[in-house]
């Protein structure tokens, strides 16, 4: 009987064994899965114009991955033209920690210097009308382009973009909030 115990331990011990799946060396783990917003999954490429100031129109790339906003901003009886003569641009990735990414612009402190600046940007929404991006959408920065150590806080905003153009009759509401040059010291930036 003491022959028989130690054959059904080894029965035992193989079966289990068998039972653990193999794993090919060098083999990393799988990437966490992507979460994004419902919708944000489909390709966001084409014409975007923004709820507050239609004036404002957005091409949208999509390759799959990484949605890029390029904003060229249409006045009223005027061919199109960048925003002030700065490109501006809003990237955003699908990564696990959602649809995420920046705005890319250039702004110009009183003195006249050229700062790039970046804002956080995420999409919270992603729908067959639009998108609802959310972004810092000014901050102070001083005369050597970097934030400002007094001044308000970072200000987060919803932006809506409508998709295609608007109705030609749609007049030019200005430049919006969200679209104006720095002042050193106190002033916003745009995030937009």
């Amino acid at each position: 009987m003491s022959r028989k115990i130690p054959w059904i331990a080894a029965g035992g011990l193989a079966a289990a064994l068998t039972a653990c799946p193999a794993r090919t060396p060098g083999q990393p783990p799988a990437p966490p899965p992507i979460q994004v917003p419902p919708g944000c999954e489909k390709n966001q490429a084409g014409e975007y114009h923004h709820t507050e100031n239609p004036a404002f129109r957005y091409l949208g790339e999509d390759d799959g991955g990484t949605l890029t906003l390029t904003l060229a901003r249409t006045r009223q009886g005027a061919e199109t033209q960048t925003d002030g003569g700065t490109t501006v641009s809003i990237v955003l990735n699908r990564t696990p920690d959602g649809f995420v990414g920046e705005t890319r612009s250039t702004t110009f402190t009183t003195g006249g210097m050229a700062c790039p600046v970046r804002f956080p940007t995420r999409a919270v929404v992603c729908d067959d009308k639009g998108l609802t991006l959310r972004s810092i959408a000014s901050t102070a920065i001083d005369e050597d382009c970097r934030p400002a150590p007094s001044g308000p806080q970072p200000v987060w905003k919803d932006q809506r973009l409508l998709r295609g153009t608007p109705d030609a009759a749609t007049p030019d509401a200005g430049v919006p909030d969200a679209g104006t040059a720095p002042t050193a010291g106190d002033g916003g930036t745009s995030g937009r």
